[in-house]
């Protein structure tokens, strides 16, 4: 059954607004991103964006998780996430340099106040890596890496590998390739014996 009625022109609506906010979050940055701009580009008063949005902070995390979101692979359940996922992952921000910018900025910010960024990149970190350590696992099950390897520390390093990795290839786009390079960390894992 279809969604119809204001309720439906809301979600829409909603869309919009975010489609808007992570152009221009990407595009300037989140600090010289109005909400009076993102209202704009979306069609609406900044009235009416904070109808949808109660504060900027709000729709930037929203941004993020819906970024997060598209990132999905079809072939994997929603919830989980691989090594190769996050290679996947790394590749694709490759196409993204404004929104791997902002992601960078804004980790770092969010790591010196207990505001909702805070909150929402600690519990994002925390989920990746037991996801990643679980992958990790499942591939020592199998037998491609060595049993002796801890789990949590070659998560751990996966994660640090593709975001330094990010902060690398934006000060040298031409000469960084992201997914190669933690591609190559990821077969040294698996050939560590």
């Amino acid at each position: 059954m279809s969604t119809r009625g204001p309720y439906a022109k809301g979600l829409i609506k909603r869309d919009e607004i975010l489609d808007a906010a992570l152009e221009l979050f990407a595009q300037r940055g989140y600090d010289r991103t109005s909400v009076r701009e993102v209202a704009r580009q979306a069609g609406l008063s900044q009235a009416g964006l904070l109808h949808h949005f109660s504060t900027k902070e709000e729709l930037f995390l929203e941004v993020l998780r819906r970024r997060d979101d598209r990132s999905t692979d079809e072939a994997e359940p929603v919830h989980t996430h691989s090594v190769d996922r996050l290679i996947g992952a790394v590749d694709r921000n490759a196409g993204e340099p404004g929104l791997v910018r902002l992601f960078v900025a804004m980790s770092a910010e969010s790591a010196a106040d207990a505001s909702e960024a805070r909150a929402f990149f600690a519990e994002r970190y925390e989920w990746l890596l037991d996801q990643i350590a679980a992958d990790v696992r499942a591939h020592q099950a199998s037998g491609d890496i060595d049993p002796d390897v801890d789990a949590e520390d070659a998560a751990s390093l996966l994660v640090a590998a593709a975001d330094g990795l990010q902060i690398q290839w934006l000060l040298n786009p031409d000469g960084v390739d992201m997914p190669g390079r933690i591609r190559s960390l990821w077969n040294a894992l698996k050939n560590a014996r």
